[in-house]
């Protein structure tokens, strides 16, 4: 990708569409919104960015809980499109904590001049698509008043893991102590200390909060409906050796990185674990074991299509739970009975150890009953009540489609995108949805998005949408949405490549089994970025295939 190290492109006085607010409105000013606002100065386009917290950086502003951190290497998890902006910037360790990634994305506002083009505060809670004018009005409320802003395109950057899931639980209004959820967390810290906390949520928050929280309070008791499988990432301080090789061929790094489904690049054999003797599968899978995080689903190829060869993987990271968990029946609790990589694999270096704290309950709802009720002073399960002074929901959220439902869009003849969606999400590349022209998604509902590491979807997400709006523009037209067929066939691919992994066959927030009513429909592309950039390129060399132009 080309370097854009040049702060000082000027937002246009004049909209080049006449009779609007702006050209573009961005919904969300986080990795993607920041990188769009960039590239539409780059068309000679007026955008504003529209975002509802009180600084930059998304995800990153929004979920500060203890122990937040990126599964994704910090050398990899951040900007490609700058090569200055890779070789300035040092991460501090090999998997960066929240503040050193909101620092990095108030640094790359500051360093691209985007904060004057983002307006915070300000919650978008409505677009409407007027066809006769081929305009977008969006209700902004902002400082207590809401106003109408105008514009030719609508772009959501809103997030794929944004829309916090509060479960309702019986007489929660009646509990007396503070309450957190880890998506909404507080600026500042929460002293946990002589406290008795509950936590609500083994998922990646609760997993990665859980060690943190018990080290201060005064008692932690977890309620796990569901054990994960958790992988250590051994995460330090980044070799200063390691970086300087990298920063050496940056470039090489990323593309080899689209080589690969997950746009990460780790050690990867193809070699099926069935093939391998049963010493050869043990010696790889604590080599994996050793190199830690997501790259363990590498060690062998067909881990997520071959039914056996993914118990034998599971039946090893089962065997390492029992090892570090000195209770057998706290061990039995903790482990899984599932796939494993069906639901998002967790890294965490110190979680099962935690449990062998003598502060520390771990309460399993599936066999000793589900939550009941709260009282002003606790939470009672099966009958038992569980003193607390404070509870955490670690209970993640309505994912890559409730953030898009936060919002009130219509498009043509009226119809609203929740009603589109009512059986589930159904878009053309994941980055438009026929009805709704002009309206462009970034990492949305049927592409790689939660899958890959999102900040090469985003990059690749963005740059395709500013190819078509160059194109758009160069041939003097002014609107663009899908074919209905395109769509229908991409819904029908996004169904197949799912049908072939392991993932799709389990409950899970990437079918939207976490939300009560929600259809059951697996939301990614699991076809992986390189197939998926295929269909993106094809698209365009077949000049805009499935898109109207006009």
């Amino acid at each position: 990708m080309p370097d854009s190290h040049d702060r000082s492109l000027p937002s246009p006085e004049i909209c080049r569409f006449g009779g609007v607010d702006v050209d573009a409105v961005v919904v969300g000013a986080g990795f993607a919104g920041m990188f769009m606002l960039h590239r539409l100065r780059g068309l000679g386009l007026k955008a504003r960015v529209y975002e509802t917290g009180d600084g930059v950086g998304g995800t990153w502003y929004w979920n500060r809980y203890p122990g937040a951190r990126c599964d994704v290497e910090s050398m990899q998890y951040s900007y490609q499109f700058s090569d200055d902006l890779q070789q300035d910037w040092s991460w501090s360790e090999k998997f960066a904590a929240q503040p050193e990634i909101l620092t990095y994305a108030e640094h790359v506002a500051d360093r691209f001049d985007l904060n004057r083009d983002i307006q915070l505060e300000s919650r978008v809670n409505a677009a409407h698509w007027d066809d006769r004018t081929g305009v977008w009005t969006c209700s902004i409320e902002h400082a207590g008043e809401i106003r109408s802003v105008t514009s030719k395109f609508l772009i959501l950057c809103v997030g794929c893991l944004s829309a916090a899931n509060r479960p309702s639980f019986p007489g929660f209004e009646r509990f007396q102590g503070p309450n957190y959820h880890t998506g909404y967390w507080p600026k500042d810290p929460v002293d946990f200390s002589g406290l008795k906390v509950g936590i609500i949520g083994t998922g990646s928050s609760g997993i990665q909060t859980i060690p943190h929280v018990a080290a201060q309070a005064d008692h932690l008791t977890v309620f796990q409906r569901t054990p994960n499988y958790v992988v250590p990432d051994w995460n330090g301080p980044l070799d200063p050796t390691y970086e300087a090789e990298i920063k050496a061929d940056y470039q090489g790094l990323r593309r080899k990185a689209v080589t690969r489904p997950s746009g990460i690049w780790v050690p990867f054999n193809t070699d099926s674990a069935l093939d391998a003797t049963e010493e050869e599968r043990q010696r790889r899978f604590e080599e994996f074991w050793g190199y830690g995080g997501l790259g363990f689903m590498g060690c062998f190829g067909d881990l997520l299509t071959n039914a056996e060869s993914n118990r034998l993987a599971a039946d090893f990271v089962r065997g390492k739970i029992r090892e570090i968990v000195t209770d057998p029946e706290v061990a039995e609790k903790l482990t899984p009975d599932n796939i494993i990589g069906c639901k998002r694999l967790c890294v965490h270096s110190s979680y099962y150890e935690t449990f062998n704290r003598d502060d520390i309950s771990l309460v399993d709802l599936r066999t000793e009953g589900s939550i009941e009720h709260f009282t002003e002073t606790g939470l009672v399960v099966g009958g038992i009540e569980h003193p607390l002074d404070a509870v955490i929901f670690a209970t993640g959220f309505d994912a890559m489609t409730g953030s898009f439902e936060k919002i009130a869009i219509s498009g043509v003849e009226g119809q609203t995108l929740k009603q589109k969606w009512e059986a589930g999400p159904r878009t053309y590349l994941g980055v438009q949805s026929a009805g709704f022209p002009n309206m462009f998604m970034v990492t949305g509902p049927g592409s790689p998005s939660v899958l890959s590491n999102v900040l090469v979807s985003i990059e690749q997400n963005i740059e395709w949408i500013t190819g078509c709006l160059g194109t758009l523009l160069a041939g003097g037209k002014s609107r663009v949405e899908p074919e209905v067929d395109a769509e229908d066939a991409w819904v029908e691919e996004v169904n197949r490549a799912a049908g072939g992994s392991l993932r799709s066959t389990c409950s899970s927030w990437y079918n939207g089994a976490n939300i009560p009513g929600k259809p059951l429909i697996f939301i990614p592309y699991i076809g992986g970025i390189p197939d998926y950039t295929k269909a993106c390129e094809a698209a365009v060399e077949n000049g805009y295939a499935g898109f109207r132009m006009r």
